[in-house]
């Protein structure tokens, strides 16, 4: 029996039958989509009219769909959305007992129901206090009783709606922008709601409504197809999760995109994407027309008393609109960017990238007639692209926020993928790392944005602003994406016509953008094959400016936690090194550097006293000299060498929630005659951070240090008891730890990468693993995005040897093991 079949029993059958058929309708693989949604409310049409019709209603009353229901566009967990409609003559007892009918069996289903009871006047009057009111009842229609009742709300509704939308449009436009800045962009979101979030359900809504004002209308192509798409979505979550839920959470994605038929989540995320930004964009430009068509209603009334009343014939009083030459071709009118009468894009080719580029400079957007006149006429740019084309592309760049609208019509229109044919593989890709605000796209075109504040700082802005553009153009390829991208990046470039030298630059930076972020805050940068090894990979001094401003632009759009003024100080002491060898300077030796005399200080006390001696002092780096910004607390420990230093001090900063970026360790022997003994003193200079609050005082500190070291404090247990008193959050399972040997050619130590899910105590756990294994640490450099975190330690044998490469790869597997 089909579902249709069980659907002609329902009125017999009652709410038995009626849910035996829902059942069977939503298991049935051979029905989805639009077809499905139309047949559930069908189907539900059918039983409540029976509810309805056995209750033997008075004359002058109807049941009314409205909002979703109202649309037919019933997913498998969407509420009811009903009005009981009635003309106020039968008695209100009636009216209550009828309403008690229907809503008590809907309930006794388990269904969701969003429910009134009204006169026509009544409904009316809730519309005018309640914008979502009124937007339900755009979509009234009728399930069963008096139709003529409800054709006649409708024309009323519909008529109000007409009348107040100078006033309703702005309010709804102002709830749109609310809820945008509350449920964020669906576009970028890992875990989206695709109902609440802009470019969801709720904006095709709105759209639907400023089209029924007759006042503006949405650019349509599309608009259709990215709704369906989100509502297939959203039918399939329902039915895997068998919650009503409309935000797409990370555990829930595999199993939608397999009840969906698609390859695996992130095809998902990208189908997903992809509507929401259709639907963002008509939004765009739908409240921008009904912004400037109040605007024009506003001025008209002044404009006529400016006039007076004498003017006479067609038009009389409507002056012509004024065009303002903005480039060859191009003109702006009514705030927007369009061509000009005389401009020809079919001869051409530079003015698609001509006119984006002005309304970027002009900070004004690209009109959509202008755009879609542009993606259907211009003649294609020859190849390699001639000097102009890239120049406008350059300034298109360089305009900072104000490119962003800009390239997001050339990209709904298809313009982009057209100039950059790698483009395509890169749009709406999702990045499932949680620092990564952007999809793959937009995070190239926000590195752009934040390079363009940076371009007095280097030599060739064209470049960075290029680069920008290209750094992670690799992510749509297989395997290391700064390799891919190397190799398009440098396609693109002669694409694009840059010459021999420039391309070569623009790949080295394409494929070393992540160098000196990685080597500032996961390499002992007082080692000098580690400035040796970046200055290898840069080769100039223009380069490695280059780089810096990159660097800086993709962690500032990359999201708030890539970057920090700590990590500028790394980066920023690289680059100065690196330069000096690029100048012919040769690198310090560390081995050969004195302790400070602060150390010195601090090894003498410890070894007077024999305990630890603490000192702690904050370091201000600023961006500006006039704004100093702490980026952290350098603290140092002296004390006598002994075992089990490093795993105490590590457990003791992280019982008092320090986090810890850094940590030097050396080994001082005091020169003879300074009374206070002999014996080497362990100095120990770490850079750590308060996670939040105040910093510890030092003498705290080295209280629980001495504890720590005696035995009398158990940080293990500590540490576990905190671990503990948290609970756990759902989300996806970490991967596993993962330790490796890296090829640092480093001649003072042995590099050893740890990356593993950031934690409390992760430093301490790692310490404890080495002591076991009786290596000496020399370095260790914290790095953490995210819950990432990737921990280098530099490390020799006891007597100060580089380890054999068998026994580095052994401890290795020990740590590995030990973090598991």
């Amino acid at each position: 029996m089909t579902s249709l079949e069980v659907s002609e029993e329902t009125e017999e059958s009652g709410p038995g039958g009626y849910a035996a058929a829902r059942l069977l309708l939503l298991h049935e693989k051979e029905r989805s989509g639009p077809p499905r949604r139309a047949a559930l409310a069908r189907l539900t049409d059918a039983w409540l009219a029976a509810l309805f019709t056995a209750a033997a209603p008075p004359r002058g009353v109807a049941l009314v769909a409205v909002g979703g229901y109202g649309r037919a566009e019933l997913s498998p967990r969407s509420d009811l959305d009903l009005l009981l409609l009635h003309d106020g003559s039968a008695d209100q007892a009636v009216i209550a007992a009828l309403a008690d009918r229907l809503w008590y069996p809907v309930w006794d289903l388990g269904l969701a129901l969003d429910h009134s009871v009204r006169t026509t006047a009544e409904a009316r009057a809730t519309a005018a206090d309640d914008l979502k009111v009124h937007l339900g009842l755009l979509d009234a229609r009728p399930v069963a009783g008096d139709h003529g009742l409800v054709a006649a709300l409708r024309t009323t509704v519909l008529a109000d709606w007409r009348n107040q939308a100078p006033a309703r449009l702005p309010e709804l436009d102002a709830l749109c922008r609310e809820r945008a800045e509350r449920m964020g962009e669906l576009q970028f979101l890992l875990e989206p709601d695709l109902k609440e979030a802009r470019g969801g359900l709720r904006d095709v809504q709105a759209l639907r409504a400023v089209a029924a004002s007759w006042l503006a209308d949405a650019p349509r192509e599309g608009l259709d197809a990215a709704r369906r798409r989100l509502l297939d979505a959203r039918d399939a979550l329902h039915l895997t999760t068998g919650r009503a839920t409309d935000r797409l959470a990370l555990q829930e994605q595999d199993a939608v995109a397999a009840e969906l038929g698609l390859l695996d989540a992130d095809t998902l995320l990208r189908e997903v994407y992809e509507a929401a930004r259709t639907i963002s964009y008509a939004a765009d430009v739908t409240w921008r027309e009904v912004n400037r068509v109040l605007k024009a209603r506003s001025a008209r009334p002044r404009l006529r008393a400016l006039l007076g009343r004498g003017g006479s014939g067609r038009g009389a009083g409507k002056p012509p609109a004024e065009r303002t030459p903005l480039a060859e071709g191009v003109v702006e009118m009514d705030g927007e960017v369009v061509l000009a009468l005389s401009a020809r894009p079919e001869r051409d080719p530079v003015l698609p990238l001509r006119a984006a580029a002005a309304a970027a400079q002009s900070a004004l957007p690209l009109s959509l007639h202008a755009v879609r006149r542009l993606a259907a006429a211009a003649a294609p740019l020859p190849v390699p692209w001639p000097a102009e084309a890239r120049e406008e592309l350059v300034t298109l760049l360089g305009a900072g926020e104000a490119t962003v609208p800009v390239w997001e019509a050339l990209e709904a229109e298809g313009i982009v993928t057209r100039l950059l044919p790698d483009w395509e593989r890169v749009r709406c890709r999702p990045q499932r790392n949680p620092v990564h605000t952007w999809t793959v796209d937009r995070h190239l075109v926000e590195t752009a944005v934040r390079a363009a504040s940076l371009t007095r700082r280097v030599g060739r802005p064209d470049l960075l602003l290029v680069a920008a553009l290209l750094h992670d153009i690799g992510k749509g390829w297989p395997g290391d994406h700064s390799v891919a991208g190397e190799t398009i990046a440098r396609d693109l470039a002669t694409r694009i016509g840059f010459d021999r030298a420039d391309v070569a630059t623009l790949a080295t930076a394409v494929r070393h953008h992540l160098l000196l972020v990685e080597t500032a805050t996961r390499r002992d940068l007082d080692d000098p094959a580690t400035v040796r090894a970046v200055a290898t990979a840069v080769g100039s001094v223009g380069t490695l400016e280059l780089l810096h401003a990159l660097t800086e632009a993709d962690a500032l759009a990359t999201g708030p936690a890539a970057w920090s003024a700590w990590r500028a100080s790394l980066v920023a002491d690289l680059v100065k090194r690196v330069a000096g060898v690029l100048a012919g300077e040769t690198p310090p030796d560390p081995e050969a550097a004195a302790p400070s005399a602060e150390q010195e200080r601090l090894a003498i006390e410890a070894l007077r006293t024999g305990e630890p001696v603490l000192a702690l002092r904050t370091e201000p780096v600023a961006a500006e000299p006039e704004e100093p910004e702490p980026v952290g607390v350098e603290l140092v420990i002296a004390l006598p060498d002994r075992p089990g230093v490093l795993p105490a001090v590590a457990g003791v900063l992280a019982l008092h929630r320090l986090t810890v970026r850094a940590a030097d360790l050396r080994a001082v022997d005091l020169p003879g005659g300074l009374g206070v003994g002999e014996g080497p003193v362990l100095v120990l200079d770490w850079r750590v951070a308060a996670e939040y609050g105040s910093l510890p005082e030092a003498a705290r500190l080295r209280a629980d240090l001495v504890r720590a070291l005696d035995g009398s404090l158990d940080i293990p247990a500590r540490l576990a008891e905190r671990e503990a008193a948290y609970p756990r959050r759902r989300g996806l399972t970490a991967p596993p730890p993962r330790v490796t040997v890296a090829a640092a050619d480093s001649r003072l130590a042995t590099v050893i990468e740890v990356r593993a899910q950031d934690a409390p105590g992760l430093l301490h756990r790692i310490g404890r693993a080495l002591e076991g294994a009786d290596v000496r640490v020399r370095s260790a450099h914290v790095s953490t995005l995210g819950a990432n975190a990737v921990d280098t330690l530099y490390v020799t044998r006891p007597d100060g040897s580089l380890l054999p490469d068998e026994e580095a790869i052994d401890l290795a597997r020990t740590l590995e093991s030990a973090l598991r």
